[in-house]
């Protein structure tokens, strides 16, 4: 009879299956980016709606009304800017935000918060993205430099994490994380930044290095804001739809965060027609 599996190879257990899913799905990520137009804004849609499934899943109990108000969510905020501006996305968005939590609230009066999170949480990310993409010079660049720096964070931690271990960085909300996957993260995030800025050829290296650190712990952040949905609801993943990372919020919380942040910072510094040049060039 079979022993028990070795420590080890428990502890590394589904580092292939998570590197297959990469495999396959990244090259397909950075095609849409580079296709860009409406194609980019139907990738952020669908990236939306199925975060909505998701949330709806396990915070409203699979609600169809509830689906329905997140979903719309995640499409105007992909969608609508398009036609109707970044104002108008956002007004639609608020408006169903307001339905839901009315909903919510008369359906089960003090009922969890989480309630009221999941529109805004599933929308905002879409608009963030499509502000960074349609900058007409920074627009491929800086999506691309979201994306590279948040896996390098994301990878850097799980290594950092399982190879150093030590303290927990959040024990209450997520076991696994560390301070060593914190600092891993971070650094990371930074080199990969550093480096992406040399591809694109862009000045400024050590603040790009320094402001993706940062982003770094946007990024670790947005994985803890998830963590503490999931253990409030006792699920293990927020899906099952990506072999060996669970679900689609489970492999984009941290992108979702570090979007948000980049397209404030960037909108912030040169407008929200050049974000992207915001975020990049120091």
């Amino acid at each position: 009879m079979a022993g028990p599996p070795a420590a080890g190879n428990a502890k590394w257990g589904d580092l292939g299956v998570r590197a297959l899913s990469a495999a396959v799905l990244i090259p397909a990520v950075i095609a849409d980016v580079w296709v860009g137009g409406i194609w980019f804004h139907l990738f952020a849609a669908l990236i939306g709606v199925l975060m909505a499934f998701e949330w709806v899943t396990i915070v409203h109990r699979q609600h169809p009304v509830q689906f329905a108000l997140h979903a719309a969510g995640a499409m105007c905020g992909a969608l609508l800017p398009l036609d109707v501006g970044l104002a108008g996305g956002l007004g639609a968005v608020a408006v169903l935000a307001a339905i839901s939590g009315v909903l919510a609230a008369f359906e089960a009066p003090g009922g969890p918060k989480w309630r009221y999170f999941g529109v805004v949480y599933v929308s905002l990310p879409a608009i963030a993205l499509v502000v960074l993409r349609n900058d007409p010079d920074y627009g491929i660049a800086a999506i691309i430099w979201v994306m590279v720096t948040v896996w390098a964070a994301d990878s850097l931690a799980y290594f950092a994490g399982r190879i150093i271990g030590g303290p927990k960085l959040a024990p209450r909300l997520s076991p696994k994380k560390t301070w060593a996957g914190l600092g891993g993260a971070m650094a990371g995030s930074a080199i990969a930044a550093v480096l992406t800025g040399l591809w694109i050829g862009v000045p400024g290296l050590a603040i790009l290095g320094i402001l993706a650190a940062g982003l770094a712990i946007v990024e670790q952040a947005g994985d803890l804001f998830k963590s503490a949905m999931k253990r409030h609801y006792g699920v293990k993943d927020s899906g099952r739809l990506i072999p060996g990372h669970g679900g689609v919020i489970d492999r984009v919380d941290g992108l979702v965060a570090v979007a948000m942040a980049a397209a404030l910072i960037g909108s912030l510094r040169a407008g929200l027609d050049h974000a992207g040049a915001g975020v990049l060039l120091w």
